[in-house]
């Protein structure tokens, strides 16, 4: 483990001085060369994520307070937290890699996650963003929006967003599961965000599936965390180039 950690500090400074024009860098790996992680002995974790027992029934969102929120939905808008899809798999899944990556680095994405404020909804609701990486808040909606980031380990921020505004770029300095973000414009619009040290994390849609993808060989403790429904957690061990399952059921009983 050691070795793998100094290793990787050894390319990011020759990465640093080849730019200066001083040192050849050191060999490394060409899909990540920063990581020091073979990319292509890395494996994935798939899986789905189920309920059991009757779904919860959702509330309408009333947005009458502001008529051009109103205006932009021909139809009813119900709250996103507690909604399970027609096939009784569960959407707005965090899955992530809780432990077991501590081993490897792993290069910080320079592209920024997108955060959007469309219809007077937060898209999507639920988003990843590793330590040190931009989120870039933006607003498609002709009217104010208020975003209240509401860390608890990172700093807390709230900012009014006018149409047509710049975006916001912010990055968090620690990781944290999960932060909470609100409107206090518009207090039915609610958004989740899941700030990792590492890359390795999913969200799941409409069909309850995840696939984790560029895990280092180990073993891992995998966590799903819901709005609603708690969280869950298991252990796989993943192979070079192996592909594993955590399948993971919440609701009654659960």
């Amino acid at each position: 483990m050691k070795r793998d950690r100094i290793s990787g500090w050894v390319i990011g400074l020759g990465s640093i001085l080849l730019v200066g024009g001083a040192l050849t860098a050191p060999a490394a790996a060409p899909a990540a060369p920063q990581s020091g992680i073979d990319q292509a002995s890395t494996g994935q974790v798939t899986g789905k994520v189920f309920f059991k027992g009757e779904a919860p029934k959702l509330a309408t969102i009333m947005m009458d307070q502001d008529p051009v929120c109103a205006s932009e939905h021909g139809a009813p808008v119900r709250v996103e937290d507690g909604a399970v899809n027609s096939d009784g798999t569960l959407p707005n899944v965090f899955v992530y890699v809780k432990s077991g990556a501590e081993k490897d680095t792993f290069p910080t994405p320079a592209q920024p996650v997108v955060l959007d404020q469309r219809g007077c909804v937060y898209v999507p609701h639920v988003l990843g963003v590793m330590v040190g990486q931009p989120l870039k808040v933006i607003s498609s909606d002709p009217t104010t929006h208020n975003v209240h980031v509401m860390s608890k380990v990172n700093r807390d921020w709230n900012q009014s967003q006018t149409p047509g505004a710049a975006p916001l770029i912010r990055k968090f300095s620690k990781a944290e599961i999960m932060i909470p973000v609100k409107c206090n414009q518009h207090p039915w619009m609610t958004a989740y965000i899941g700030v990792t040290s590492n890359p390795l994390y999913a969200v799941t849609g409409t069909d309850g599936a995840f696939t984790i993808k560029g895990v280092p060989p180990g073993t891992y403790t995998i966590g799903a965390w819901t709005a609603t429904f708690g969280t869950r957690e298991q252990t796989v061990t993943v192979s070079a180039r192996g592909s594993e399952t955590a399948d993971f059921t919440f609701g009654a009983g659960q």
